[in-house]
């Protein structure tokens, strides 16, 4: 098992060998992953750093490739207490977070409420077709993933760290689905994008699928490695001027904004009703922070925000009715964002002025 000292860099040397332990471990990890998971490499690594990051995940995909395998072959590389709950439409929210029931002692005959958890309880949690279910029931884990406790009658439960949300959904297009309210999107650090795999990797698929035998994943990391290596990442070093270029590419979606991209006439001011939020430019230094540890730096750069971009800002951008009638994807625009934003703060500086 791994052993992280985020507490105890004092030299060069010390910061470089709890770099590279960081790395061997995320690559064993992944590789462990890999064994069941065919392809989607991109997809697995950023499973990984929101891990490493602290945060909630939303996957969106059609059904059929893998979300749910996914989430279940993570639980199994890590020694944490595992539960699913299936989201339907007949869900309630203390099928989620649990409810006082009136029990009886056997002895004095009096009456009493006990509280009995939900499946919330746990420390990986699988919301498997969140979408399924109504906003209502969906509402019902905003505390958990963002304060990671439940209060049930005035009471406050706090939930077993580390802690974390993978959640799963159809695309909203599909039957039967409701969209998730803005506040909780807001509370996933990253939204994954699950596409179709390609000929070579479904014809492994195939292999390890329709076989005698099916792979299955080594655990590698326990609960207390992983909060090691999570406060661990939280001490990367952030240059002034890369905290200064994610903020100001959090603010390059305000529409009206000082730096919005492009200016008056640019694509925030014409397809952006609502911006990103502040959790966006949270999302997106811890995500580069990840990303620095796994290339074996104790800095992040300019490269580790804009590698996070999609994954930090695609679901925290509220489109208007323009974009939908020019039919304008949340990534395209994302991306033609990202290269509206100048790095140099000089070079912004003159786009604010």
């Amino acid at each position: 098992m791994a052993t992280f000292h985020a507490d105890d860099l004092h030299t060069p040397q010390e910061v470089k060998q709890q770099c590279e332990l960081f790395r061997k471990t995320y690559t064993s990890l992944f590789d462990e992953i890999a064994k069941v998971i065919v392809g989607h490499r991109e997809v697995i690594d950023a499973v990984l750093i929101s891990l490493f990051a602290g945060g909630n995940v939303l996957l969106e995909g059609v059904p059929g490739l893998g979300k749910t395998l996914l989430v279940r072959t993570l639980a199994q590389t890590l020694s944490l207490r595992f539960s699913r709950i299936q989201f339907t439409p007949d869900l309630m929210p203390a099928d989620v977070i649990g409810t006082n029931i009136v029990m009886e002692d056997p002895d004095t005959g009096r009456r009493f409420f006990d509280f009995q958890r939900g499946p919330i309880f746990a420390q990986i949690v699988l919301a498997d077709e969140i979408n399924r279910a109504t906003p209502k029931t969906q509402s019902a884990l905003l505390e958990a993933m963002q304060e990671q406790s439940v209060t049930v009658s005035g009471t406050t439960y706090k939930l077993e760290k580390p802690f974390i949300v993978l959640a799963t959904q159809n695309p909203i297009e599909q039957e039967g689905t409701y969209p998730l309210p803005e506040a909780q999107m807001d509370r996933f650090i990253f939204k994954i994008n699950i596409g179709y795999s390609n000929l070579d990797d479904l014809m492994t698929i195939l292999d390890r699928t329709t076989g005698a035998e099916m792979p299955t994943a080594g655990q590698v990391l326990e609960g207390k490695d992983i909060l090691q290596a999570q406060h661990l990442v939280r001490g990367v070093i952030v240059a002034p001027h890369v905290k200064e270029f994610a903020s100001r590419l959090v603010l390059a979606t305000h529409p009206d904004g000082r730096f919005a991209a492009g200016g008056s006439g640019g694509p925030t001011n014409k397809y952006i009703r609502v911006g990103a939020s502040p959790r966006a430019a949270q999302a997106l230094l811890l995500g580069g922070k990840v990303r620095a540890m796994i290339d074996g730096r104790y800095h992040v750069s300019y490269k580790d925000i804009s590698d996070c971009a999609l994954l930090s800002l695609r679901h925290r951008i509220i489109l208007n009715f323009e974009a939908e009638a020019d039919r304008i994807d949340p990534d395209a625009l994302v991306t033609q964002i990202l290269e509206l934003t100048p790095t140099d703060p000089v070079a912004a500086a003159a786009v604010g002025s």
